[in-house]
């Protein structure tokens, strides 16, 4: 029986829940959701889906699963192109520097047994995705920050490079003229791309990388890099990704509210809705001034994407197609 039918029926009679002790409570409803909100079938398609226009890089991810690989393989290595590209300004090398002119990534990923590993504000390192995974997977920590993640980076053989293209030290000299800061909807100075994948195997991994909020504050740190903020992954659930402002992905922990709303039977699309409401909805929001887009994926290879305004889109791989499709949106005034 549903969850949502046990508990109607349940409030109707009057019976069980007035006594049953606690744990008989307990133990009902872990059965439940064992039985009634996890499915029982998996994909074993591959899947893949990112945030923004990302072709090239859902491409990659694609090929591989296709191949046979991991999903936590495929996710890396479709960040990995973005990072790579220097006309993309909002990730990797060539990104937009802070008010003081360095370049500083934020990356993080995680895998389907539930393991994390992140990097923040890492100057000098183009793929910061791949020193996120080596946290996750050669350190007991789950997070380095600052020269801290760039020395190991070093140390784990990565190469230092300058990060700062002539392109955006040109633009950040045009900043610094009036060095103002106003968010501009589906551009707001700064991107990421967040990425989830489903192997064959039906397991899902996720990453993220960014290099973040352009002339923000040095030290400044979004969403991109938190667990639960721009991403999370439960391998028995689904998982979800976020872009836009991460400041107020942070203040509702966007993507682990997906997570858990899925959890509770909503779909990955009434999900990502549900989770741009709490923003739109709190007091005071400012929501009319900033975007914030959530990607989200279930277990079964469903698939889910909303928007506080237009023009937020999302590339997919399912079913040898690769498309980039136009979200929903909350916003339609």
């Amino acid at each position: 029986m549903e969850r949502r039918k046990f508990i109607k029926k349940a409030s109707v009679t009057g019976l069980s829940l007035v006594t049953m002790s606690s744990s008989l409570i307990s133990k009902a409803n872990s059965n439940k959701v064992k039985k009634g909100i996890l499915p029982n079938k998996i994909s074993t398609k591959p899947l893949v889906i990112a945030t923004w226009r990302t072709p090239l890089a859902v491409n990659t991810a694609a090929t591989l699963l296709e191949k046979g690989s991991s999903a936590i393989d495929a996710v890396e290595q479709g960040c990995r192109i973005e990072e790579a590209d220097v006309k993309n300004q909002s990730v990797g090398k060539g990104g937009l520097p802070d008010r003081d002119g360095n370049v500083t990534l934020d990356a993080c990923i995680m895998d389907d047994k539930g393991n994390y590993g992140a990097v923040l504000g890492v100057k000098n390192i183009t793929h910061v995705i791949s020193v996120a995974r080596k946290v996750m997977e050669d350190t007991p920590h789950v997070m380095l920050v600052g020269e801290g993640a760039e020395q190991f980076a070093v140390n784990k053989g990565f190469k230092r490079e300058n990060l700062l293209t002539e392109s955006s030290k040109k633009a950040w000299e045009e900043w610094k003229v009036k060095s103002e800061y106003k968010p501009i909807i589906n551009i707001e100075n700064h991107d990421t791309i967040g990425m989830l994948a489903i192997d064959k195997k039906g397991n899902i991994s996720g990453a993220c990388t960014t290099s973040g909020l352009a002339y923000k504050m040095a030290g400044r740190v979004g969403d991109s890099p938190i667990i639960g903020g721009g991403l999370f992954v439960d391998n028995e659930i689904g998982g979800a990704a976020a872009t836009g402002l991460g400041e107020e992905v942070l203040k509702t922990v966007g993507s682990f509210l997906i997570v858990e709303l899925m959890r509770q039977g909503k779909s990955p699309q009434e999900a990502c809705e549900e989770a741009i409401a709490r923003i739109v909805s709190k007091p005071n929001s400012n929501y009319k001034n900033f975007q914030v887009g959530y990607i989200a994926v279930n277990k079964q290879g469903k698939t889910g994407a909303y928007s506080i305004h237009e023009w937020f889109s999302y590339n997919l791989y399912q079913k040898n197609e690769n498309k980039n499709i136009k979200s929903d949106f909350y916003n339609k005034d």
